[in-house]
This record gives structure tokens, C-alpha cells and sequence, in this order.
């Protein structure tokens, strides 16, 4: 089984993320969420595994957040349509590994999933 890295290649932390994990020996697979969209079912399994509320994943000084959600009431499920809806909203990276999962921030949190 092979870690899951949800990636955005713009990103420093995601970028010290994926070659911490190739310099440790983990080949992992390389999800590029801005350009594939997470399903529901795939972000609430990893809010699940983190044990995280929506609203903690979210980056809410990110303009699209500012410009759409910002003054919005916002239960669980509609912050996570918000996520899917706009990537950039998530937190990055995130690594999935067996039953665990973490964002690398810091990057102390994916190297405890190890």
C-alpha cells in the first residue's frame, strides 16, 4: 500500500511534503486536487481519518473564501461542497497512509503517520 498525497505542485509546504516522502522511501500516489476534484465521499472519509472538522481545513484567508464564503452560516456538509466547489480552500498537503491521515503542517504531522 502506497501513501496518498493530496498535492498542490505551488505549494512550498506540499512540495517539502512529497520530497520528504520520496527521500524516506515512500513512492506515494500523487493526488493534484486542483486539477482532480475530491469527491464528497473522498474529503469527509479524510475529515473522518483526521478526526478534523470542515471549518479547520478550510484556508480562510484565501480570496475565494473572502469573496463567497465569508459572512456565509455554513454547516458541515455545505464547507465541504465549498471545498470541492474551490480547491484552494483546503489545507495542503494532506497525506493519507493505512488508517491514518494528517496535513503537513508542519511537516512533523505526516512524518508521525510513518
Amino acid at each position: 500500500m502506497k501513501p496518498i498525497i493530496y498535492h498542490n505542485p505551488r505549494c512550498t509546504k506540499s512540495r517539502e511534503a512529497l520530497a520528504w516522502l520520496e527521500a524516506n522511501g515512500h513512492e506515494p500516489v500523487i493526488v493534484k486536487y486542483l486539477d482532480e476534484a475530491l469527491t464528497y465521499e473522498v474529503l469527509d472519509a479524510l475529515l473522518q481519518t483526521m478526526d478534523m472538522d470542515p471549518r479547520a481545513l478550510i484556508r480562510i484567508n484565501e480570496a475565494d473564501w473572502k469573496s463567497h464564503f465569508a459572512d456565509a452560516e455554513l454547516g458541515d456538509e455545505e464547507l465541504i461542497y465549498a471545498m470541492i466547489e474551490y480547491p484552494k480552500l483546503m489545507q495542503r498537503p494532506i497525506v493519507s497512509w493505512k488508517n491514518k491521515a494528517a496535513v503537513g503542517r508542519p511537516l512533523e504531522a505526516i512524518k508521525d503517520l510513518f
